[in-house]
């Protein structure tokens, strides 16, 4: 897989991201904008909000801060920090939020052309920590498409489920499913999970447990294998909804409470 700071593949995946979500929110109406999605206290124009607000930050004009209130669903700061931008756009209509995010994607188009592999490689805030500016990047796409599901599935719109965005974020997501497996799901030494994604985009990702749990190349013989569509193992890792090894679309072989472990703990996204 390209690595997190290959800025072509990057910047190729963002405009790509960008554009699915201004083709899919000219397709909505008032009604559907005012849809609530599977976030806590989010409708699919607040889903939108969130995106500029987090681009806007990128292009060095951060919503202004204001009181947020009492709102249950905010854990964190970067909660915090998202939904202020929903809160400034609260009282627009989706067209409105549409139109915004238009601009601010065609600005950081600009500025993404703009950047050298220099750029990309440079040490950089990210919601995961310190790392590279390329990252963040990834780490933005994966976000976005996220979210461009979210959309999707609150209004039975199903769709962009290939192309360098999606590969992206299954890049962004490999990392993780270590985590996932071992500190999460509590597989033990020795223990080790093929998790098969399938649908429109395909991957497997083998996981063994040697001291910790790792991503690795040569997996044999895995103590329990998940066969899951993508898409829906994305609901789960995004903690939208808890996961089901019950599903009709999901299969388990080999140990089946390791996979039903890994199922229900998938969730691991702020």
């Amino acid at each position: 897989m390209p690595a997190a700071s290959d800025r072509d593949t990057l910047v190729a995946a963002l405009v790509e991201q960008f554009d699915a979500l201004i083709e899919l929110g000219r397709q909505l109406d008032d009604v559907q904008w005012d849809t609530a999605s599977e976030c806590p206290g989010w409708t699919v124009k607040d889903l939108y909000s969130h995106v500029i607000g987090t681009e806007l930050m990128l292009l060095g004009r951060p919503d202004e801060a204001i009181d947020l209130g009492d709102a249950p669903h905010l854990h964190n700061e970067i909660g915090e920090f998202n939904e202020v931008a929903i809160a400034h756009r609260r009282n627009r209509s989706g067209a409105e939020v549409l139109a915004e995010l238009e601009a601010v994607a065609a600005e950081r188009t600009a500025a993404l052309d703009a950047m050298t592999q220099a750029d990309f490689d440079a040490e950089s805030f990210t919601p995961a920590g310190k790392d590279t500016y390329g990252r963040f990047m990834q780490i933005r796409v994966f976000d976005c498409w996220i979210h461009e599901q979210d959309a999707r599935e609150a209004l039975d719109l199903p769709g962009h489920s290939s192309g360098h965005a999606v590969d992206v974020s299954l890049d962004e997501h490999t990392g993780a499913v270590g985590f996932v497996i071992g500190k999460k799901a509590g597989a033990t030494e020795g223990q080790s999970v093929r998790l098969r994604l399938t649908g429109d985009t395909e991957r497997t990702i083998d996981v063994r447990v040697d001291g910790r749990a790792a991503v690795v190349d040569d997996l044999e013989d895995p103590t329990t294998t998940i066969t899951i569509p993508t898409l829906l193992w994305f609901r789960y890792a995004a903690g939208r909804r808890p996961g089901d090894a019950s599903h009709p679309d999901v299969t388990i072989e080999g140990d089946q409470d390791l996979g039903t472990r890994v199922l229900a703990n998938a969730a691991y996204t702020i």
